[in-house]
């Protein structure tokens, strides 16, 4: 006999997603408490004090490091503060400014047409939906809840590398498509804890939780992860490789 769930899929419908095992709620809620212990100051590493600031300076962090861009932000926000401003500004005098972030032609172009679409399409104004965002240039998911959870203080779940590094290294998923991460994951946790989670699990991955040596011996989660032991477990050896801030 058709169940309910195999009746929905035939009929082309969506099917919601699995409820997820009950140990893995508890012990990916465990791990981000103790995250949240760990890194009680943890938040977004771009500087930017309106939504505007925020939408440029996390388009400008592609493929380079927040350090960089926190430099270079505040004279281009000095001679462009606003749209308005940023859509109408010359093309050379832009790449100057993004210049030292690399890939100075993209960029600009990304900011002119991102300033321009912002001024026709929302008068202006950063739109506070992400269905709005990602129709703006340049913008996909990843931009969209950064610029939701920390300029809109709405819930958001932000898959940058670290996020989907750590998340399949705790076993919480084995998806690597960002968008499969984001629900995955977000499946486990209440959704007010969505945008301090991503706080949390970015900021570990820079710190402690390295791509290609974790310090696992200096790892506060150590306990709860099926990953431990892919870096040093020697706790001298592993606390040498711990960062006390994100990338340079």
């Amino acid at each position: 006999m058709p169940t309910a769930r195999s009746a929905t899929a035939s009929r082309g419908g969506v099917l919601p997603p699995p409820k997820p095992d009950t140990s893995l709620v508890r012990r990916a809620r465990k791990i981000n408490r103790i995250l949240a212990e760990t890194y009680p100051d943890a938040k977004a590493e771009l500087d930017f004090t309106n939504a505007f600031e925020c939408l440029v300076v996390t388009v400008l962090s592609a493929q380079t490091t927040d350090r960089r861009v926190n430099k270079a932000s505040p004279v281009l926000f000095a001679a462009y503060p606003t749209p308005e401003a940023m859509a109408a500004a010359p093309r050379e005098h832009l790449e100057e400014l993004v210049g030292p972030l690399g890939f100075f032609r993209a960029k600009t172009d990304s900011l002119l047409k991102l300033s321009q679409a912002l001024v026709e399409n929302y008068d202006g104004h950063v739109p506070a939906r992400l269905e709005d965002l990602v129709t703006l240039p340049g913008v996909g998911r990843k931009t969209a809840n950064v610029v939701l959870g920390n300029a809109f203080d709405q819930p958001g779940i932000t898959v940058d590398t670290h996020f989907g590094r750590l998340s399949r290294r705790f076993g919480w998923t084995g998806e690597t498509d960002p968008v499969k991460v984001e629900h995955a994951v977000g499946a486990l946790f209440p959704k007010r804890d969505w945008t301090m989670l991503s706080h949390h699990v970015i900021w570990h991955g820079r710190r402690i939780c390295h791509a290609k040596k974790p310090a696992c011996g200096a790892c506060p989660v150590a306990a709860l992860c099926p990953s431990y032991g892919e870096g040093p477990t020697d706790p001298i050896e592993a606390e040498k490789l711990v960062k006390t801030q994100g990338p340079a």
